[in-house]
């Protein structure tokens, strides 16, 4: 199936803020022929918040509408919501309301977080209640105030996490009634290490079939592509650049030809030491873009 230019999948990457939001992501991104960026508003792990230099939101907001890129901020990778932890649910509450609010001051499109975990056995039950008394607040007065959508990505297995099959995705939306204000964010190798074989042909379509199915149409809003460093069902999320790992890059090729995939942006996370940077990830996931 041959996409319309207006269908054509974005594809950028998460970007250096190291010095600066404006001054280190923007050349980044200009450098690594980048279509969309992702970055960190706070420490990846850590719980501070940090409130952001104005001069340097109004830059990379400007400069990514003169470029027209899309932007999304991905929210520290402690963020638990179902955690049985009090403090580490109270400290992940105030991380997302924090995220969200610098995403509009930055002019981002949506705030990336992990599903989370229950933890432990007797928390099973009280997790997903959990979810819901966290995020319905929080993604109606995102939606009242315009604020970016928050996109939950279902993680890589194990450790009793809330969503990381495909399938798990409706319980997890259903425990929030469906919010509209509530999308997906789709990672390739998160997918794989939960136990989805995207390398064997087919494999893919059957992986977003399934996510469809259980989320709902124009339920995926953005995709993060990372081929991956161990096998299938591992529950190890560890990147590998694109078409040098596991997955391969057939399967990426595949990803851009399902009907859900199109129009949505792609972002690269994967490991930049061999490669100064992400360019070479990108170039490769856009010569295997339908045209």
């Amino acid at each position: 199936m041959l996409l319309s230019p207006a269908a054509q999948s974005r594809i950028g990457s998460h970007t250096t803020t190291s010095g600066g939001l404006a001054k280190a992501a923007l050349p980044y991104a200009d450098a690594a022929g980048s279509e969309a960026v992702q970055v960190y508003v706070s420490n990846s792990r850590g719980w501070a918040l940090p409130p952001g230099d104005p001069a340097q939101d109004t830059l990379f907001r400007d400069g990514c509408g003169e470029r027209g890129i899309p932007a999304y901020v991905h929210a520290s990778l402690l963020v638990n919501l179902g955690s049985p932890t009090t403090l580490t649910l109270e400290r992940s509450v105030d991380t997302l309301t924090h995220a969200l609010a610098r995403g509009a001051a930055i002019g981002a499109t949506g705030v990336v977080f992990h599903a989370g975990s229950s933890v432990v056995p007797e928390h099973d039950d009280k997790a997903m209640h959990q979810v819901r008394e966290a995020l319905l607040p929080m993604l109606d007065r995102a939606a009242a105030a315009g604020l970016p959508r928050l996109l939950v990505e279902p993680t890589a297995g194990g450790g009793r996490s809330l969503a990381s099959r495909m399938g798990d995705l409706a319980a997890y939306l259903a425990a929030v009634e469906g919010h509209p204000w509530l999308g997906v964010c789709f990672d390739t190798c998160h997918a794989w290490a939960a136990g989805h074989d995207l390398a064997t042909p087919g494999g893919m379509t059957t992986t977003l079939d399934a996510l469809v199915a259980a989320a709902g149409p124009g339920s995926l809003r953005l995709i993060h592509a990372n081929d991956s460093k161990d096998d299938c069902g591992s529950a190890r999320d560890r990147h590998e650049t694109i078409g040098e790992g596991r997955i391969g890059a057939a399967a990426f090729a595949e990803l851009f030809t399902h009907p859900a995939t199109a129009g949505v942006p792609v972002i690269v996370e994967t490991p930049t030491e061999k490669h100064e940077g992400h360019a070479a990830d990108i170039a490769l996931l856009k010569s295997l873009r339908p045209e």
